[in-house]
């Protein structure tokens, strides 16, 4: 059964945003909670809870999976009073970014929040993310070494 291209288009704007929630700092949206008037009310349906997950990687990006280890995550889900249920997994043990993660959830899932967090909240964050990422990547290819450039320390005679 194929699916619908508004659903695909909605769950493609959720996974965006649930990406963009867990990666922004703790301090950015406990600022962009405290902008919200009235503060959303929300019944906890999984607390917040540490574990771990294996992490898995491919030998040269492309081949074989291996198991490159355990990383620690917080997950949470919150139901807001419209019905909206938010759901949050992010890096690390921070309990308080798992919920404000997942409240963030469920308000982008009702229309009627959705457009003032998405302006306020999630474009801005996407931008910085991706901003820091670039530097990242530059600082990166700036100490590349290209190994088949260097010329061999032998005498040529």
């Amino acid at each position: 059964m194929l699916g619908n291209s508004s659903d695909d288009a909605s769950n493609a704007a959720r996974k965006r945003w649930i990406g963009v929630l867990a990666r922004t700092d703790l301090d950015t949206l406990e600022d962009s909670y405290a902008t919200l008037s009235p503060l959303p009310k929300h019944a906890i349906l999984r607390k917040s809870e540490t574990g771990l997950v294996m992490v898995r990687g491919r030998a040269n990006g492309t081949g074989q999976k291996f198991n490159a280890g355990e990383m620690t995550v917080t997950r949470c889900s919150v139901r807001i009073p419209s019905g909206m249920v938010g759901h949050a997994y992010v890096a690390g043990r921070s309990r308080r970014h798992a919920e404000l993660a997942a409240i963030f959830d469920a308000l982008l899932q009702d229309p009627d929040h959705a457009a003032g967090i998405e302006d306020n909240l999630i474009a801005p964050s996407a931008l910085a993310l991706a901003e820091a990422r670039q530097l990242k990547q530059r600082k990166a290819a700036a100490t590349k070494v290209d190994f088949f450039t260097m010329v061999r320390g032998e005498d040529p005679a």
